[in-house]
């Protein structure tokens, strides 16, 4: 097959849909072969094995949806977004603003690629071991070892490192890239809608018809018709809504906390001089060596099988931490601030002389989020704000035109928190020999804060 055959063969459409049934968006449409072939490589199939949510699924049980069906919903937003520019916005001649077809493929493909560097237990993994999916993503796409790149070559020898620089926000196409990246993308989009169904949570529904609808593309990137103002006030206010409500939960940060120390605690052990604790899949990361083969290995199924045997270890902390995430037994939290922070060594002290190692047993953690940022030229990370388009063409920041918006724009909203173990609150072992510790440590907590105590 020559050149031109294969690129007509991979980048036209199939000549019959392949259907994916969703209980999110209803129907996922493949159009085109190359997205097909792409579902079916071992490294897109790997999202199958690693949840959305990581954690969370050990508060909310319903969220076991995986990286594998937010892809597919991210890809299938982006395709409705490129349907709704190409019947209302095509582009009449160059420099015009407008929608450029021949762009949907490298969008329809960073779009259903966008998360395929994700590790096990998703950004977890990646705080413990400092990796970044985005740059594995893109190490993936551009690797001639994988079956993705392979795919992605038929297209033209250089489409590998076009989708890839979507990714990376270096395309030359800013309304490809704000399709995939900003703060209305189809990436946002499809994690409040799932997320929410699957938690059972309702702060995620947002009206996703219409905010496609007021949707447009101009010479800037993407923009939304000033009409569809009170449907982008919406779906912020949810935005903000499932992160206080899901994804800052106490019990899921607690359960990361124990997942973190855990493999902490493992590759402590494993990299201790003449070991004889190696688990193999392991040891390429704990040794900060490894291959893109190596990385992709590991998915949440090899974790869960390393922490079952784990539950048997010789040492006792690795077996208490790994019995802990598996049986789920969070520890409990305690909110501080800048007044009571002061509090944490005192209260660290306390746990270690009742016989928990603070290290392990112990930790901060804070979790803020930004619902809605402006531009700003001084910062190191930016976000494409969200423009409004009046009737006249003129653009509006999004917080010029709702005072809801603005009331919250620039104001990051969270917690920090103290982990501790929950026998600190009600002991189950040595109680009469504790009892003092246990009382001095309780003097401090008030509910679910940090507190000084009053001087008798």
């Amino acid at each position: 097959m020559n050149g031109g055959l294969l690129l007509r063969y991979y980048s036209q459409p199939l000549k019959y849909d392949k259907v994916f049934r969703d209980p999110v968006l209803g129907h996922i449409y493949v159009e085109h072969q190359v997205i097909l072939d792409l579902i079916n490589t071992p490294e897109f199939q790997r999202l199958r094995r690693i949840k959305q949510l990581g954690t969370t699924s050990l508060t909310f049980h319903g969220a076991e949806h995986t990286r594998f069906s937010h892809s597919l919903g991210v890809y299938e937003i982006t395709r409705r977004i490129c349907d709704n520019f190409q019947r209302n916005y095509p582009t009449k001649e160059a420099g015009d603003g407008l929608w450029d077809d021949s762009e949907r493929i490298v969008a329809l493909c960073a779009a259903l690629l966008h998360d395929v560097g994700h590790g096990a237990y998703s950004h977890t993994f990646e705080h413990i071991f400092h990796t970044n999916h985005e740059q594995i993503t893109q190490q993936i796409i551009t690797s001639k070892e994988t079956e993705i790149n392979h795919v992605l070559s038929q297209v033209g020898p250089d489409f590998p490192e076009r989708v890839a620089s979507v990714i990376n926000k270096t395309y030359d196409n800013p309304q490809v890239v704000q399709m995939i990246s900003s703060q209305v993308d189809a990436d946002r989009m499809d994690y409040l809608l799932s997320d929410s169904y699957y938690t059972g949570a309702q702060y995620g529904k947002f009206d996703l018809d219409r905010i496609l609808q007021v949707m447009r593309p101009y010479s800037g990137g993407i923009c939304f018709r000033a009409s569809g103002l009170h449907a982008i006030e919406y779906y912020i206010v949810c935005r903000f809504q499932m992160y206080q409500q899901v994804y800052f939960h106490p019990v899921s940060r607690s359960m990361e906390v124990i997942l973190s120390h855990l493999l902490m605690r493992a590759k402590e052990l494993a990299l201790k001089p003449n070991s004889n604790f190696k688990p193999s899949l392991l040891m390429p990361i704990f040794e900060n060596h490894y291959s893109l083969d190596d990385y992709l290995q590991i998915d949440d199924g090899v974790l869960n099988t390393y922490f079952i045997m784990w539950r048997r270890s010789e040492d006792p902390i690795l077996s208490d931490l790994a019995k802990r995430f598996l049986n789920r037994h969070p520890f409990k939290s305690a909110k501080y601030d800048d007044q009571t922070e002061f509090l944490i060594p005192k209260l660290q002290e306390i746990i270690e002389k009742a016989g928990f190692n603070p290290k392990y047993y112990t930790a901060t953690d804070n979790s803020f989020d930004q619902p809605y940022d402006v531009y700003d030229p001084k910062s190191k990370h930016q976000n494409a704000q969200i423009e409004l388009m009046e009737n006249d063409g003129n653009l509006v920041e999004l917080s010029q035109a709702s005072d809801l918006v603005k009331a919250i724009t620039g104001k990051l909203i969270g917690d920090k928190r103290f982990f501790f173990p929950r026998e600190m609150l009600k002991p189950t072992k040595n109680v009469e020999l504790f009892q003092p510790l246990y009382d001095e440590f309780q003097k401090y907590i008030d509910n679910d804060n940090l507190i000084i105590p009053k001087e008798n």
